[in-house]
């Protein structure tokens, strides 16, 4: 529990980074863009950040498998994984290019359809890569790997956006030169330049992308679900509609930060537990403790919403209060599927998701098909919030019979579920 505790502050201090860096590149974009630009920035990144779900081949989440099983030694897989980057690489870029372009409204610029697909190849490298790290259950560089791009995305915004008056253009190349840069820290890093060999690994290849693929289409679904409303924004209404509803959005993101916070843990530690119902069950208490401080802050921000939404925003983006209040029932159903889910991907399991996130996808569409035409972003949020409800019901009782785990105890509270964090509060006062 000591070391849990311990890769938990880890994690936490990084999603403070992740949500502090993120949350100022949104408020220098609202502030000195308006809606209708960044709309079209949401509608610009929504096809390459779709199909870099695709493009990564679910690389990490198998790399982190393998190498927390000790199936390949370090030197296979660095080779294996960077042979595979090549490829995939390629691959995103020039079919992102293809979908930005002929199926985006904002795909009319080349240059800044250039922008949009230009960060695939460093973001790629950099989710490769953070697979080992997952797998050996480095906690601390992996969370580096987290916030030092959304550090460096904020620092180049502000320079390109407010000091120099770049407009949309140093937005998106904020976009660009942040996964650039962690990407050539992690090539000196753990020796991963090794990896640059031309020595084939053709079965840690066909391993990798055996259960990679799995991954990647599990984690194209569950994207999809949280994309379509740009994309059918995009089509069914305006760009001002899109902007309004990617900043009341975009809280909803740090949001899930919290139970995401556990799950890279839950994730990681699965990988290489030997007892799978011991380890679910602690998964349950987990999902217990998110749910309440999860609740906790849904009600905070129902509350405040449309103070937030204006001192982040600005005026101009008053209705996206709006959409962030009819999002946030949802979003707190949805954490039962985002720490649940972490553990039956962490098993080598990522197909159990579709089972639930298949039907609410579906869902989604069709209701934003009737909602959006009338209600615009709302009516996207709306949708959403709908969908991941079907999506929380369906999960926890697909859950319920992999884990063997009765629905009720998964849900069940019980006075030993905040003791680890009690505890942990009553060590750390204590060095004071």
């Amino acid at each position: 529990m000591k070391s849990f505790l311990s890769d938990l502050l880890s994690v936490g201090l990084s999603k403070v980074g992740v949500i502090v860096f993120g949350l100022g590149y949104a408020i220098v974009t609202a502030r000195y863009l308006g809606p209708e630009l960044n709309g079209t920035i949401a509608t610009l990144l929504v096809y390459p950040s779709l199909f870099m779900t695709i493009g990564s081949l679910g690389i990490r989440q198998s790399t982190a498998y393998y190498v927390g099983k000790g199936v390949y030694n370090d030197q296979v897989i660095k080779r294996a994984v960077v042979q595979l980057w090549y490829l995939s690489s390629i691959i995103s870029v020039v079919v992102s290019y293809y979908l930005v372009k002929y199926f985006s409204n904002s795909g009319q610029d080349i240059r800044l359809t250039l922008l949009a697909v230009a960060p695939i190849p460093f973001t790629l490298f950099i989710t490769y890569n953070s697979g080992l790290f997952l797998g050996k259950n480095q906690i601390q560089v992996f969370n580096k790997i987290n916030w030092l791009p959304p550090l460096f995305k904020l620092m180049t915004v502000v320079v390109l956006v407010v000091i120099l008056n770049y407009s949309i253009e140093g937005a998106l190349f904020a976009s660009v030169l942040a996964p650039f840069l962690m990407s050539i820290i992690l090539i000196g890093r753990n020796s991963f330049i090794e990896g640059f060999s031309l020595k084939f690994e053709g079965k840690a290849i066909k391993s990798l992308l055996s259960l990679g693929s799995v991954y990647a289409i599990a984690l194209l679904i569950i994207n999809l679900n949280y994309k379509i409303d740009v994309i059918l924004l995009d089509k069914l209404s305006s760009a001002y509609e899109t902007g309004i509803y990617s900043k009341g959005a975009s809280l909803i993101e740090y949001l899930w930060q919290i139970p995401m916070l556990l799950s890279t843990i839950v994730f990681a530690r699965s990988a290489s537990s030997q007892d799978n119902y011991a380890f679910s069950m602690k998964v349950t208490q987990l999902l217990r403790i998110s749910i309440v401080i999860v609740g906790l802050a849904c009600i905070a921000l129902a509350i405040l919403s449309d103070f937030i939404i204006q001192l982040l925003y600005g005026d101009a983006f008053a209705s996206s209060a709006s959409v962030l209040v009819y999002l946030l029932p949802g979003v707190l159903l949805l954490t039962i599927f985002k720490v649940l889910n972490m553990d039956m991907a962490g098993r080598g399991k990522p197909w159990i998701s579709l089972k639930a996130m298949i039907p609410a996808l579906f869902l989604n569409i069709v209701l934003n098909y009737f909602l959006i035409p009338t209600m615009g972003a709302n009516g996207a949020a709306i949708a959403s919030t709908i969908s991941y409800s079907l999506a929380a019901f369906l999960f926890i009782i697909v859950y319920s019979r992999e884990a063997g785990i009765d629905a009720l105890i998964i849900l069940k509270y019980s006075k030993s579920d905040f003791e680890p964090l009690t505890n942990g509060v009553k060590k750390v006062l204590a060095k004071f």
